[in-house]
């Protein structure tokens, strides 16, 4: 089974959906010259697109006979933790922004949100938070060589939430919960505490909530 393809079309845009749907078409190519017997997207409207690409590909049943004897993999490569690229604020303030979306959506009630034209899931908000908490434990700097730290990602909190709430306008902001979603992750990235789940650390204020409309 190939991965999920996180894009959603999108309605306001045409050259922004035919890129989108670009994407999924090269990825769903991909696994299915890769063997995989499936795949799996995030929005019904892309069920047509990555079917065409795998009845093209796979007109059989399956693709066992695919054994992928050209691949090799070694302890070392699953050891290496050593990736391409480098941290850069864009990355840095991306995580921040997309960690605060996805926790007010979460305090809401909502598991999947669309954020940026793609389907996200807790996953995203807890790479992204663990992202932010581990370059300011281990003292990362950006490609620019500015120091990650706390101080600098609280900062980066600030500002996002900032722009956050010019976006949404006084009066949705207020009505929302990214204050909640802010306290919240301004402890997660100081490279300090680190909850073991994300959901966890979340979910007394779902219950606290809950006990409070009970009693109403």
């Amino acid at each position: 089974m190939g991965g999920m393809a996180a894009q959603i079309p999108i309605k306001n845009n045409e050259a922004a959906n035919k890129a989108a749907m670009d994407k999924v078409r090269t990825d769903k190519l991909r696994e299915v010259k890769a063997g995989h017997d499936g795949t799996w997207v995030a929005h019904p409207d892309l069920v047509k697109l990555a079917l065409v690409v795998f009845n093209e590909h796979m007109p059989q049943p399956n693709q066992l006979h695919v054994r992928r004897d050209d691949v090799h993999v070694e302890a070392a490569d699953l050891l290496n933790t050593n990736v391409k690229g480098a941290i850069t604020e864009s990355g840095i303030r991306a995580n921040v922004s997309v960690s605060l979306i996805y926790m007010e959506a979460w305090l809401r009630g909502l598991g999947c949100v669309p954020i940026h034209n793609l389907m996200e899931d807790a996953a995203t908000a807890e790479i992204s938070r663990s992202q932010l908490w581990q370059w300011a434990k281990h003292q990362a700097r950006t490609n620019e060589g500015v120091p990650v730290t706390a101080q600098y990602l609280l900062k980066v909190l600030d500002e996002e939430i900032e722009k956050l709430a010019q976006s949404m306008g006084e009066q949705r902001f207020k009505a929302s919960k990214m204050i909640e979603a802010k306290k919240h992750l301004a402890t997660q990235i100081t490279g300090e505490s680190y909850s073991d789940f994300l959901t966890s650390l979340l979910y007394n204020d779902i219950v606290e909530l809950e006990q409070i409309k009970a009693r109403i």
